[in-house]
């Protein structure tokens, strides 16, 4: 896969905070930030996937084995 740089503008202290946690996890902060990029777009993809998926089942309707006939009015099952 072809890679290709970027130029980022972020605040100091949450540039140096990032360096921080770069470190910590033993890696390049610009390895960190591929990483977080790479998850959020692959979570946002996967909720695209299952969104699409459930627009479909909801246009088709479920099959509750009932023929299509109600077998109860509303006011019956809740009577008291």
């Amino acid at each position: 896969m072809e890679n290709q740089n970027i130029t980022l503008r972020i605040r100091k202290d949450i540039l140096c905070k990032a360096k921080h946690l770069a470190i910590e996890r033993r890696t390049s902060l610009s390895a960190l930030l591929a990483q977080t990029l790479e998850e959020l777009v692959t979570q946002e993809d996967a909720y695209d996937l299952a969104r699409r998926k459930h627009i479909i089942l909801l246009k088709h309707g479920f099959d509750l084995d009932t023929g299509g006939q109600l077998p109860s009015l509303r006011e019956e099952l809740h009577d008291r």
